[in-house]
């Protein structure tokens, strides 16, 4: 099987097929340190959200690298206590970065009775051109199914947890059937699953790390994996699954 580098969105927005996450990183040293560290290493996926706290990091790490803009993806998200404004929570998010726009703006949660206007709201964004792709995270095939009854634009992405050990195929294939690219986050499995026996078999009789077999195994199921790390040589390893 030949793996792409990076996919198409049904915008016709490429999106690299590795991100860094930062879930998790703490504002400051950390955060800009890892994000510097991965585009250095070759990453051009950056994925964030306001419910991490780093944006800022992100933001200054991105502006800091000297790498144009036009070629690195970033993403952030909306959380749900924005939803009644959500123009005021990305207009935030967006002065945290300092950045002109974002590559991609997800709802990061599906709240039970949750109103159309988030998505409306992002629909907008994205026509504005201030959000390059737009999308949901965390979505079952039914919440897909609602937002589909009355957008516009259809979301190009679905952001779910998906490793050996928490994944749902079935959500996959229902998303590659709307042409709705899945982001894969924890594919390590929050960092448990490198010490596997099974994957560490594996990963002895490939040679590689037992985090490149999460992350291929991630590409393999046609997702786009978002290891999460503030470890430079593990950085830079994780971009070699290819």
């Amino acid at each position: 099987m030949t793996l792409g580098k990076e996919v198409i969105l049904h915008n016709g927005i490429r999106m690299p097929a590795i991100g860094l996450g930062v879930w998790k990183m703490a504002e400051g040293a950390e955060t800009k340190n890892a994000v510097a560290a991965a585009l250095a290493a070759g990453y051009r996926h950056i994925d964030t959200a306001k419910l991490y706290g780093n944006e800022r990091s992100v933001g200054s790490a991105v502006r800091e690298s000297g790498i144009p803009r036009n070629e690195i993806f970033v993403t952030t998200k909306l959380w749900p206590t924005d939803f009644f404004d959500p123009q005021r929570g990305f207009e935030e998010s967006l002065k945290r970065l300092d950045i002109a726009y974002v590559d991609l703006y997800l709802i990061h949660w599906p709240v039970p009775l949750i109103s159309k206007k988030p998505w409306q709201i992002l629909e907008k964004i994205y026509e504005s051109g201030l959000a390059k792709s737009i999308g949901v995270s965390n979505y079952s095939e039914h919440d897909i199914e609602k937002v589909l009854s009355y957008a516009k634009i259809a979301p190009m992405v679905n952001q779910i947890e998906f490793n050996p050990k928490n994944h749902d195929f079935a959500l996959v294939k229902y998303c590659a059937s709307k042409n709705i690219v899945v982001e894969a986050y924890s594919p390590l499995g929050r960092g448990g699953l490198i010490r596997n026996r099974t994957v560490i078999e594996i990963a002895q009789r490939y040679k590689k790390t037992p985090a490149q077999i999460l992350i291929r195994w991630a590409l393999e199921h046609g997702t786009v994996p978002l290891p999460k790390s503030s470890n430079p040589q593990r950085i830079a390893s994780n971009l070699e699954a290819f």
